[in-house]
């Protein structure tokens, strides 16, 4: 997983554009170390923090915060950033010929703003046509817990959110909808407490007006 660019051949006023990638950015050893040795080091660096701003980690409510910091971290917080915490996708034939939409609305959303690692809390829906294949409806959130469960950019979150979706359905036919409070909005900089943020994706048959049209009014109703 790198934080390599896709550059366009094409060009617009002699500027070529570079997109990002849909990878979390990470180094090329991010998983040398096991989560028990990350456990062992974060509480370390978290207890210097701690020191360096002037907390007393000899007080009992304080001395065990840099363990329980560093446990959350590798094992809650940012599970995402280890592959092998990925939801298995099993797929069963669509026997009773569903061929409408499926829409997984209000999926909890907890994900960390990667600017100031702070919480970002919102719902995902999901929308997908079944091709030949169904998949249980638990995986669609396992999906996108899995991918939320890292630092974050919402806009990122939403995008390989889609691109699992569409590779563990083989269908191009997915539609994802986040709407989210970003903390680094709301409790510190502007501290604004009443806006949240929607980002979406749409592909395949959500490209059609009608079809996006029945998939928002699903999850606003």
């Amino acid at each position: 997983m790198s934080n390599s660019t896709i550059k366009l051949n094409g060009r617009s006023n002699g500027v070529t554009i570079s997109l990002p990638m849909l990878n979390t950015p990470m180094h090329a050893n991010s998983m040398a170390l096991s989560d028990s040795e990350k456990v062992v080091l974060i509480a370390e660096k978290f207890a210097e923090i701690m020191e360096i701003m002037g907390l007393d980690l000899q007080d009992d409510s304080l001395a065990g915060t840099p363990e329980r910091v560093a446990k959350m971290y590798v094992h809650e917080t940012f599970q995402g950033l280890n592959p092998l915490n990925k939801p298995d996708i099993t797929l069963f034939d669509n026997a009773y010929a569903y061929g409408e939409m499926l829409v997984e609305r209000n999926i909890t959303l907890h994900s960390t703003c990667e600017h100031h690692f702070v919480p970002i809390l919102g719902v995902c829906h999901v929308a997908y046509f079944a091709t030949g294949k169904v998949v249980g409806l638990s995986k669609l959130n396992r999906i996108v817990k899995f991918y939320a469960k890292r630092p974050q950019v919402q806009e990122r979150l939403t995008e390989q959110i889609a691109a699992e979706l569409k590779r563990a359905l083989q269908t191009e036919d997915v539609a994802v909808y986040i709407d989210a409070e970003h903390l680094c909005v709301k409790t510190r900089g502007v501290e604004d407490c009443a806006s949240s943020t929607v980002t979406s994706h749409y592909s395949g048959k959500f490209k059609d007006q009608h079809t996006r049209a029945e998939f928002l009014n699903a999850i606003k109703a």
